[in-house]
């Protein structure tokens, strides 16, 4: 079988320029819904005298914790899509991760001690905890990766992470839309929209990397691309 070099480079120029277009508006409309969900949730814990506050008065420590590092995370981890490119300032983007990372642990300390207090059915407390649990086991092969020098590989996991750390503000818009629909609000609806807020969209950026690196002509171009292990790279 023939190969024109040529046509699929062409090919691949418009598919990347394409893609790359597609990405960038996605992630401009998520940063919006996170910066949204997160001056919603300041206004509905920053009143002292708030019904919502008044939950979490005796907890109020693990709330913060879990709010801040939360807030961190959300905003961190959206610049870090906006860095990854900066090749003459590669430290920008290691640093603004090792801080995105350093976030999501404050917040998940914060989740464990409201989980280990909350008096809500253990349906919804488990659901919580299996969101805990994704970021972590996604983050460290994210992490691993790069360890390891695996660009490509360290780029979707961590894609993924950045996923499940949007899975509070995917949970708001699921909430809200199934009220909405007149769904009433049950324990167990609630444990089900918690855990599909996480699962569904990394599923689909699983099924969607899983069919970009399964064309023909990315199987034919596509090499894993190494990071050089200098100390230049790592920072």
């Amino acid at each position: 079988m023939h190969v024109d070099p040529m046509r699929d480079g062409v090919a691949v120029s418009r598919h990347r320029r394409s893609t790359s277009l597609l990405w960038a508006l996605l992630w401009l409309a998520l940063a919006v819904l996170a910066g949204e969900f997160v001056r919603h949730v300041y206004l509905k814990y920053a009143a002292l005298d708030s019904p919502a506050y008044g939950m979490f008065l005796t907890r109020r420590g693990w709330l913060w914790c879990h709010l801040g590092g939360g807030a961190a995370g959300i905003a961190l981890g959206t610049l870090q899509f906006a860095t990854q490119r900066w090749r003459r300032q590669a430290w920008v983007h290691r640093w603004t991760g090792r801080a995105y990372v350093a976030g999501m642990l404050v917040a998940m300390l914060g989740a464990t001690g409201l989980i280990a207090t909350s008096p809500a059915p253990t349906t919804i407390r488990v659901a919580f905890a299996a969101t805990e649990v994704a970021w972590a086991a996604v983050a460290c092969v994210g992490l691993l990766a790069i360890g390891r020098g695996q660009l490509d590989r360290h780029r979707r996991w961590m894609v993924r992470a950045y996923l499940v750390t949007l899975a509070p503000v995917v949970f708001r818009i699921a909430l809200y839309a199934a009220v909405g629909a007149g769904v009433v609000p049950s324990p167990g609806t609630i444990a089900a929209l918690l855990w599909a807020s996480w699962a569904v969209p990394v599923l689909i950026h699983v099924a969607a990397t899983r069919r970009a690196l399964t064309r023909p002509w990315r199987r034919r171009i596509a090499v894993p691309r190494q990071v050089p292990r200098s100390s230049s790279t790592r920072g």
